[in-house]
């Protein structure tokens, strides 16, 4: 077994430790609670000049019906110029805009904040011949995922 590929494979499972991709969904593990955790990701997102929607509380929903459910926080953000053109080009992509993340704590306790993966949309809505930036899309929700869940480095 070569060296490099050791050192990808390792690194691959570190990375796994922390964030992970599921059935189009990244998946980043916080260090904070459901709130706070929502609470960094809409100042996040309002500091880069993105719209915040809505943020919606299952919890509290479910509390409201008479049923339990671990903290779970929904958090609805975007920018028309970066989602419009992919609505242009497939209206489908309407469905999964404005981007959402998902902030959960699981039963374990962890807390978990979910997104969906820029690329599985573009395969999902047949966006590949558009002329799309996905990377610019994926670096944004890489860096804001990061914001809502590490510490700042001081």
């Amino acid at each position: 077994m070569s060296v490099n590929f050791r050192l990808v494979t390792f690194a691959a499972a570190l990375f796994s430790l922390s964030a992970f991709a599921h059935e189009g969904m990244i998946q980043v593990q916080s260090q904070y609670s459901v709130p706070i955790t929502a609470d960094r990701l809409v100042a996040a997102a309002k500091a880069k000049g993105l719209t915040v929607m809505a943020r919606v509380n299952h919890g509290e929903g479910a509390k409201k019906a008479g049923l339990d459910l671990r903290p779970t926080e929904l958090v609805i953000f975007g920018n028309p110029k970066v989602g419009t053109p992919m609505m242009v080009c497939n209206q489908t992509a309407g469905i999964d805009l404005p981007q959402k993340a998902l902030i959960w704590e699981d039963k374990d306790g962890s807390v978990w904040l979910g997104y969906n993966n820029p690329n599985y949309l573009v395969e999902r809505h047949h966006l590949e011949d558009c002329g799309l930036s996905v990377n610019k899309v994926e670096k944004a929700l890489v860096s804001l995922a990061k914001l809502a869940t590490q510490p700042s480095p001081n």
